[in-house]
């Protein structure tokens, strides 16, 4: 059951995602879709394609077609579901799409992130999932029934044209795939357009040989900071599937909530979902200007549905997650987000001097306290139960926000502290308007959560 995520399944290759486990997920999966065409695209990952014959094996004999798009980013694979393709017989419109994808983890991980009715399957439906494949029966594989399409070029074309007026356009740009799959779109959507541009690591290898594919790591990102010292004006580097972007100038390293920030100006009164680990500043400003800041739940199965519920125009994570619905389809996708970022600097705006205008803080970065499985969810409930009745040294505490974890807001900043859904850690994060004061809101919360480690 360890490879049923919150969001997604993730698991080794082999060990745990293998011929016996991924032949039941497909069956299993095809019992959940209504339809009769899965659209099934894959990262760079070198066993990629033998998950790939895996899944369509049980999609195929659970009664499902499968249209193969081959190697893809994810942004790809979302794309496909709003798209009609043309088959044998006519045209279908897939009823479901699933990406076979270890995203940023390590080389010899894999997984799939999993679409129905252009709504991602996650959280409970996985579990159950789970569930069902472990009591099943190895169902019987019928003749192979898959149809290749097009699905790149269909992507890069609809790009190339919602941004034809950025061709030709002056600044210098440089950007690192990290050897993931961005680069069998980026290359051809900056060629067309005509723009200065120089990449690092474009060619796709699952071994990930340069560097790890995780732009939120500041050690990932050294190569691409060299050239753009060296020969840019602004610079992007990209996550393994193309999901999450960093962006980045000679003075900032633009984090997702201060993205969203950026992007939300060019819009009439957006309404913004935001994690819990966005800083208050970002929720604040779109107030100010107007907008209607939404605090929710981390992780992008739940931002998307969020934003369809209450009909949202923009979303973020820290991380790199951004979510356009304002002109696009309300996914997540970098290389998107990176032709709405030349966008705002072909109008004139400038990202740095817009940044300065913000009230200064001080963030931490995500902190990470390693626990297990079995007790991260225990000690947040201790956490809020001490919280109760807090240490006589514990800041005062204005509110606190228990929408994912335990946000406390403090008279002068906030600190969170949230249970990971893919991992055994908990993450933390710390903000205030003094440096010192943010580090004793870190230094009291963690005294806060050994307490419960203890408690429990």
């Amino acid at each position: 059951m360890s490879i049923y995520r919150e969001y997604d399944i993730r698991g080794i290759y082999e060990k745990e995602l293998n011929e016996q486990s991924v032949v039941r997920i497909g069956y299993a999966l095809a019992s959940k879709i209504k339809g009769e065409y899965v659209a099934v695209g894959y990262d760079a990952r070198s066993h990629s394609p033998v998950l790939f014959e895996y899944l369509v094996h049980g999609l195929n004999a659970g009664g499902k077609k499968v249209l193969d798009m081959g190697l893809v980013p994810t942004p790809v694979n979302y794309f496909t579901n709003y798209q009609e393709w043309a088959i044998e017989h006519g045209s279908v419109t897939p009823s479901a799409s699933i990406m076979i994808t270890g995203s940023h983890n390590p080389s010899e991980y894999n997984g799939f992130k999993i679409t129905i009715d252009k709504a991602p399957f996650f959280g409970e439906d996985i579990y159950a999932l789970g569930r069902e494949c472990g009591t099943m029966e190895f169902p019987h594989v019928p003749q192979r029934d898959v149809t290749e399409i097009d699905a790149v070029t269909r992507y890069v074309d609809f790009l190339i044209s919602e941004f034809s007026h950025l061709k030709d356009m002056p600044t210098r740009i440089v950007y690192d795939c990290g050897n993931g799959v961005a680069g069998i779109v980026t290359e051809r959507i900056f060629n067309t357009l005509r723009l200065k541009t120089k990449g690092l690591y474009i060619e796709p290898d699952g071994t990930f040989p340069n560097h790890h594919p995780d732009p939120s790591d500041e050690h990932n990102l050294e190569d691409v900071k060299k050239l753009l010292e060296a020969e840019g004006d602004i610079a992007f580097a990209y996550d393994g599937d193309a999901d999450r972007i960093a962006v980045l100038t000679h003075k900032n390293n633009i984090k997702g909530d201060m993205m969203a920030l950026l992007f939300a100006m060019k819009m009439d009164r957006p309404t913004v979902v935001g994690e819990v680990k966005c800083s208050q500043v970002m929720y604040d400003e779109l107030e100010k200007r107007g907008a209607k800041a939404i605090m929710y739940k981390t992780g992008h199965s739940n931002i998307k549905v969020k934003m369809q519920e209450i009909g949202a125009d923009l979303a973020c994570e820290v991380s790199g997650h951004i979510f356009f619905k304002n002109r696009y389809f309300g996914y997540d996708d970098a290389i998107y987000a990176t032709l709405r970022m030349l966008e705002l600097i072909h109008d004139g705006v400038d990202l740095d001097a817009e940044l300065a205008k913000l009230p200064k803080v001080f963030s931490t970065e995500e902190i990470k306290v390693h626990t297990t499985e079995s007790e991260k969810f225990k000690i947040i409930d201790k956490v809020k139960e001490l919280l109760k009745n807090p240490p006589k040294s514990f800041p005062v505490i204005k509110n606190i926000i228990d929408v994912d974890g335990v946000r406390i807001n403090f008279e002068h900043g906030w600190g969170l502290v949230r249970a990971s859904n893919t991992t055994p850690v908990l993450v933390t994060r710390f903000e205030s308007t003094s440096e010192e004061e943010a580090k004793l809101y870190e230094k009291e919360m963690n005294n806060l959560i050994q307490s419960a480690k203890d408690a429990l």
